[in-house]
């Protein structure tokens, strides 16, 4: 059989190595898998990287999209993937998470009933003013097959009315929906292994055998409102000041150039001079969970990067008022303080005192959502 999945930004890329792998190790008889990369991510740092470290194939479509408002790049995805799709003719479309790649994924396929897996279905943040919200909402109401990472992610399926005993054969309007696990675990526990052996930046960085924090700043109600930059980079200004613990932070593309727009001009001139602050181009997935392993704690307005933290037993302050990923609040690993300073500095005194209390039980799966993946889209074919 035939699937066509769609990447486009760093998470997507990193999510889609887990069932690439898992079909060359394990279904290459069964599925031929062709990779379109929209170029949603057109920072090399951002996309090839990724490409280049995880051992994903090389995509068979690049459709350089780039950056643009929200309309212009997910219509020139769906013109893009549409042409593909007609062309290659596949048994499904892959589509991972809730960027525009995602969405103009599940316009396309559905317009033209290809069906369409959904891998990290069910998600909510429950605030349709971020952009991710919407497309993950709309990707999986138009899925046949939907696979979320979470108990709490198969709840919310349901109670938008999904129904968990439908049986074969699925389509959209009769769709399967299945708790899997995380793709994401799989890859740490994978990636793992193989950046200890390979991954230098702790040197690089002088952080070998240090304490430091680590954090990322991406979002676009964070780098785009003045007042929520300030609170936060205010707050890494004071934590590492009163601290003396170093904190890492890989840029961004959007909060590299912003920060000197939107921060206070006297907060910049003190961030760029405080040397307990290292802002660092973006960095490769094995470099970045080697940090992860390392640090003390995360502040972060990734999902993702909440997860990574979860997964190496770090606690994670969340730089934003809500998560999809409550799991994690619930079980006293995360903080939601949004961009509100004290909140933060709060949630670092309150880490300090609890870190060696903290339990971080297995809630994203086994490591091997990927071949349940695999081996459900064979079954269902």
């Amino acid at each position: 059989m035939k699937i066509v999945t769609i990447i486009g930004a760093r998470p997507q890329i990193i999510k889609a190595a887990a069932l690439s792998r898992a079909i060359r190790n394990h279904f290459a008889k069964q599925i031929k898998e062709i990779i379109v990369h929209t170029g949603q991510h057109y920072d090399a740092n951002m996309s090839q990287v990724f490409i280049d470290e995880l051992g994903i194939p090389e995509p068979d479509y690049k459709l350089n999209i780039g950056s643009a408002s929200h309309g212009h790049q997910t219509a020139g995805m769906i013109i893009g993937i549409e042409e593909i799709l007609l062309k290659e003719k596949p048994d499904y479309l892959v589509l991972y998470g809730d960027t525009n790649s995602t969405l103009a994924g599940a316009i396309a396929a559905s317009k033209i009933h290809i069906p369409i897996v959904h891998i990290e279905a069910g998600l909510r943040s429950f605030n349709k003013s971020m952009p991710e919200e919407i497309n993950r909402i709309m990707a999986d109401h138009v899925s046949t097959l939907l696979f979320t990472p979470t108990l709490t992610g198969m709840n919310n399926l349901i109670k938008e009315g999904f129904a968990k005993d439908n049986h074969p054969p699925f389509s959209a309007d009769h769709p399967g929906i299945f708790h899997c696990g995380d793709v994401m675990y799989d890859n740490s526990l994978y990636f793992e292994k193989i950046a200890r052996d390979k991954s230098d930046v702790l040197q690089r960085l002088g952080l070998e055998n240090k304490a430091f924090y680590l954090a990322t700043v991406h979002r676009d109600n964070n780098t785009d409102q003045p007042t929520r930059l300030n609170a936060i980079f205010g707050a890494f200004q004071e934590i590492t000041a009163s601290s003396q613990i170093p904190l890492v932070l890989p840029l961004h593309p959007r909060t590299s150039k912003l920060l000197g727009k939107n921060l206070d001009a006297e907060l910049f001139r003190k961030i760029s001079q405080n040397e307990m602050i290292q802002l660092i181009p973006p960095v490769s997935f094995l470099d970045m969970i080697l940090l992860e392993k390392n640090c003390q704690l995360l502040f972060t307005d990734s999902g993702g990067v909440q997860k990574e933290a979860y997964f190496f037993e770090k606690p994670a302050i969340i730089l934003r008022s809500e998560t999809e990923w409550k799991e994690i609040v619930e079980q006293g690993c995360g903080l939601i303080v949004n961009a509100h300073k004290e909140n933060i500095l709060d949630a670092v005194g309150h880490f300090n005192k609890v870190r060696d209390s903290l339990q971080f039980p297995p809630l994203f799966g086994d490591g091997k959502a990927a071949e349940f993946i695999a081996e459900q889209i064979i079954s269902e074919s």
